[in-house]
């Protein structure tokens, strides 16, 4: 279940109160009786799984880092230089 912070309106002290999704928000501040107010924050967000950029993944950074200054270059079958693509 999420944690809420709410403040007072009146007395200005700050509360957490644990609930449901479907629980009503409080109201009355059980401090003075005034108006609560939700109080809401920034929170960390973090994405995981694929569909992100391949350099995101330290794995992959070091794995791509270690291809270009390895000095060995890719050549076709008429020995010319390959690009190396890397797709984000």
């Amino acid at each position: 279940m999420p944690t809420y912070e709410y403040e007072c309106q009146d007395c200005h002290q700050r509360l957490e109160a644990v609930q449901k999704f479907a629980d009503p928000p409080l109201t009355v501040c059980p401090n003075c009786g005034g108006t609560l107010r939700k109080v809401f924050s920034a929170v960390g967000i973090v994405f995981k799984g694929s569909g992100f950029y391949k350099t995101d993944s330290l794995v992959d950074a070091q794995h791509l880092r270690a291809r270009r200054t390895s000095g060995h270059a890719r050549t076709d079958s008429r020995g010319r230089k390959k690009r190396h693509h890397v797709k984000f």
